[in-house]
């Protein structure tokens, strides 16, 4: 089974092929980020345009260089949200009209359920049921995950994600867009010598907040004298704080599940501090810890192509033309979806 998956919820063009038995074949990915960044952030008009001129030449670009032709495809996976109304109506009626065309069924995948799902493309993969922490640009979720498309939220952020935090943070500090790499890399010349809270860490439960840590970036910054070695030292402070407080809440929910695998994906799980954070923490709690390569913590279409292989595999065909596109769309709500 070759199913096609289809990635255009934001600001990256991902496409990809995996095969029930080879595994994944070969992938695309196009970013936009050097267009956003003159604005200073991503504008969903400008990235829905984007997708269309890119998506179609990206497909045939794949098939080229995979020798496979459309005759070969046994499935289309895209994703249906959340994210960009636009720019997810973009990759829906492009696997949906593909899908038509070639007679073969289309799947709509949540985009975080992609995300829970990429380190599945790894040699080392992790067994249900699982702990995931979900840190990407909009999400920062904890969820416990008994099996495939089997999902239950033990936490989420009540405000800001960890990412945009992350990106909020970094724009303070003049570091331009996107934040997150650039605060992490300003980060390695500095020391953590403020002390910047750890949100929500100090009552129970596992649910997260970050707005608090960006103001108090802000107020921080006003008081400092705003040389290079100070900024540098601001961000240490704000990213071991991230790390610290998402590694207590994860100690948290191993210990309340009594699970012994923590899987950890979405764009700030490419963060080295927080990696070497949960890593060392899972040693310590005799627990095993996977994430996806670097390439697949940010979006793209190969997790999406796994999560359509395995909602298909499992009978999950959605065959007609309806095109789902939900820009807000609960992850616990998946088993329910048409």
């Amino acid at each position: 089974m070759y199913v096609l998956g289809i990635e255009t919820s934001c600001d990256e063009t991902g496409v990809a092929i995996y095969h029930d038995q080879k595994g994944l074949i070969n992938h695309f990915l196009y970013s936009q980020v050097d267009m956003h960044s003159e604005y200073g952030g991503v504008v969903p008009e400008l990235a829905s345009r984007d997708h269309i001129r890119k998506l179609v030449p990206l497909i045939k670009k794949l098939l080229q260089e995979t020798n496979l032709k459309n005759s070969n495809i046994n499935g289309i996976a895209y994703t249906a949200g959340p994210g960009l109304m636009g720019a997810l109506l973009v990759g829906a009626a492009t696997a949906r009209s593909l899908a038509w065309a070639w007679q073969i069924p289309a799947v709509a995948i949540h985009h975080m359920e992609g995300h829970l799902l990429a380190p599945m493309l790894e040699k080392n993969t992790p067994t249900m049921p699982f702990i995931a922490l979900l840190i990407s640009g909009g999400h920062t979720l904890l969820v416990h995950v008994k099996a495939i498309g089997n999902y239950q939220l033990l936490g989420e952020s009540l405000d800001d994600a960890a990412g945009e935090a992350f990106d909020k943070a970094a724009k303070m500090l003049d570091l331009g867009y996107p934040g997150g790499a650039r605060l992490a890399a300003l980060a390695e010349q500095g020391e953590p010598k403020y002390k910047f809270p750890r949100p929500m860490t100090d009552r129970p439960g596992l649910n997260f907040s970050f707005s608090g840590l960006k103001t108090f970036t802000l107020n921080t910054l006003k008081n400092s004298d705003k040389s290079q070695q100070d900024k540098a030292d601001i961000a240490a402070a704000f990213q071991t704080a991230v790390a610290d407080t998402l590694t207590i809440k994860c100690k948290r929910a191993l210990k309340q599940t009594g699970l012994k695998n923590l899987v950890v994906a979405g764009g700030v799980s490419a963060n080295q501090q927080i990696r070497n954070a949960l890593t060392e923490m899972t040693s310590k709690e005799h627990a095993n810890i996977y994430f996806p390569r670097l390439e697949f913590c940010t979006d793209n279409g190969a997790m999406i192509a796994y999560a359509g292989y395995q909602r298909l595999f499992t009978g999950h065909q959605q065959q007609d033309l309806a095109i789902i596109a939900q820009p807000r769309w609960l992850l616990t709500a998946i088993e329910n979806r048409p």
